[in-house]
């Protein structure tokens, strides 16, 4: 098999945290290669990355391809495409809706095949696409599989998944098979979803073949750092017995080069749309604040606090008379696309706190890497979403972790990078 003029094709999660990465990584391919690189994905994701490109200071040419995709054939609501701002109660509908691309996905390959009297070189699939490896397989090309988050915390999410260890205890703890005993694992820091699994529902019937189908892939390609995870990428290849190539950190070169060179464009390509907040004013804001001065607070853009957690965490943050920028959304249980209700903070929090400039509250949507990257940031109140670690470590910034869903609450067994 030669290696010029090659091509790839890869298909990520339909969720902001899968497709950046995945276009970062189509970036770096075609910076060193003459590759052509297709990614395919439904129309409105593809529409998503449209605007990242084209708002992208660096050339790119990377083709993209939709698939159709209509979100009320899975009982979701009209035009929902994506993970973000979807209701917890309706998210394994998606992730079901996500099989249907198997079908799509395989015409648009055997296309390629067709035009181009070869296959393929390689697909490059999401984990959660495991179906992948089938259309792989029948059109004479491999599925390499793309861990889009850290290798210790899928390394035990995908233990959990396919083997349920905390159904079979009485314990309040528990051990994970491929892990060493001394890693036990408390059963309340699962979140109540998963303690609820038990093989036989919509979230275990989804999971558990497509984990079981992407762990037979040609290899796996993991957005982590060697350095950073000696020890989680020691147990997720024994735990594959299949070559796992850490590939990270996919955030943009300027991100790492020289933080003073960012500027607000950064954001609106990872954030592929249109920012709600104008990101200059958080640039403002933090530069009227001295060195190491402020706190930065995120959950990300698919999780939220209760009101009970959003008052405490208001009422501590005023107390401390540390300035501040937290990223609020909606409560658990409400519309994440909804307005955003004063009642859900102390009476007259957000005022005070405009007033006295030691709080900036954005509503939705911050310029992260911004943020993280300026002289005034301390700190940052993350839920550890991977892509939101990546680029914390890359700025040198602390994490106070407080994770709250899938791997992220994994992540503190195994690194020594923030508190939890």
């Amino acid at each position: 098999m030669g290696f010029e003029n090659e091509h790839i094709v890869m298909l990520p999660y339909m969720a902001q945290g899968h497709l950046i990465p995945f276009l970062a990584l189509a970036k770096q391919i075609q910076q060193r290669t003459n590759f052509t690189i297709t990614i395919a994905s439904t129309p409105l994701n593809i529409q998503s990355l449209q605007f990242t490109i084209a708002t992208s200071s660096n050339n790119t040419t990377v083709h993209l391809a939709e698939l159709p995709f209509c979100s009320t054939d899975h009982g979701l609501p009209p035009n929902t495409e994506t993970i973000e701002n979807l209701p917890f109660n309706k998210m394994i509908n998606l992730f079901v809706a996500s099989l249907s691309l198997e079908t799509p996905a395989r015409w648009l390959i055997s296309g390629i095949v067709e035009k181009e009297g070869r296959p393929p070189l390689c697909i490059i699939s999401d984990l959660f696409f495991g179906w992948a490896n089938d259309v792989a397989d029948s059109l004479g090309t491999v599925n390499v599989s793309f861990d889009t988050s850290g290798a210790y915390g899928t390394a035990a999410y995908i233990s959990i998944w396919l083997n349920l260890p905390h159904r079979s205890t009485d314990e309040d703890f528990f051990t994970l098979p491929g892990f060493s005993e001394r890693c036990r694992f408390d059963i309340s820091q699962l979140h109540p979803f998963l303690r609820a699994v038990d093989g036989t529902d919509s979230w275990s019937r989804f999971f558990q073949p497509q984990i079981s189908l992407s762990a037979k892939s040609f290899g796996w390609l993991c957005n982590t750092v060697e350095e950073i995870e000696p020890f989680g990428l020691d147990i997720l290849r024994n735990y594959l017995r299949l070559p796992v190539w850490s590939i990270g950190p996919l955030i943009p070169r300027e991100a790492l080069k020289n933080s003073s060179t960012l500027d607000v464009s950064v954001s609106r390509q990872r954030a592929g749309k249109k920012l709600s907040f104008p990101a200059e004013k958080c640039l403002e804001w933090l530069d009227s604040h001295g060195s190491d001065s402020v706190i930065y607070i995120s959950f990300g853009s698919q999780n939220t606090i209760s009101e009970t957690q959003m008052k405490e965490l208001a009422i501590g943050l005023e107390e401390s008379g540390r300035a501040f920028i937290w990223v609020i959304r909606p409560l658990v249980g409400f519309d994440l696309k909804g307005e955003f209700r004063a009642e859900w903070l102390p009476q007259g929090f957000e005022e005070r706190m405009n007033k006295s400039k030691q709080g900036l509250l954005v509503h939705n949507w911050a310029p992260q890497l911004e943020i993280l990257s300026h002289e005034s940031t301390r700190v940052f109140v993350s839920y550890c979403g991977w892509n939101s670690v990546m680029e914390s470590l890359s700025q040198g910034v602390p994490i106070v972790g407080w994770p709250l869903a899938a791997e992220q609450a994994f992540f503190f067994f195994g690194q020594k990078v923030g508190f939890h």
